[in-house]
């Protein structure tokens, strides 16, 4: 099944072939960074720590498609899932927002037609990450950040 003309506007999240579910992600990167939920007030946090997946430069998983093998703790987000796992999404997410019922922000790649433009926009990760690897996970709070949009 192919895609259909401007799908996220007319299509509920649950409905959505997976080719649509999988187009709506901007390619950011953001998801893929560790985060620090405070237990008191639930606010989560962006770290610069990328999961040793993360390509850096691409934004992308570098293994996708056996993510879940390699890194069990990742979360594959699906419709099914996404109101338990919406709150810690970046807020530019497209599954998040077209959760909370709002649109696509202009820079997105399904209205620009061009994945590089969440790159120009400012809005990705590209090149902001260190691997989690070289950071021990108490020190994560160094690595705050203030999430692009």
């Amino acid at each position: 099944m192919s895609k259909r003309a401007r799908f996220w506007e007319t299509v509920p999240l649950t409905k959505m072939s997976e080719e649509e579910w999988e187009a709506l992600c901007d390619g950011c990167g953001k998801c893929c960074l560790n985060k620090i939920e405070d237990a008191d007030t639930g606010q989560v946090y962006l770290t610069r720590v990328a999961c040793r997946l993360l390509d850096d430069q691409s934004c992308q998983c570098g293994q996708y498609q056996i993510r879940k093998k390699l890194v069990p703790e990742c979360i594959q987000l699906t419709p099914q899932n996404i109101e338990t796992h919406a709150y810690w999404m970046p807020t530019t997410c497209a599954y998040r927002l077209l959760w909370q019922g709002r649109a696509l922000p202009d820079w997105h790649p399904l209205l620009t037609g061009d994945p590089e433009s969440v790159h120009a926009a400012g809005v990705s990760i590209r090149g902001r990450t260190v691997p989690e690897f070289e950071v021990a996970e108490d020190e994560w709070e160094d690595h705050i950040i203030e999430e692009p949009n």
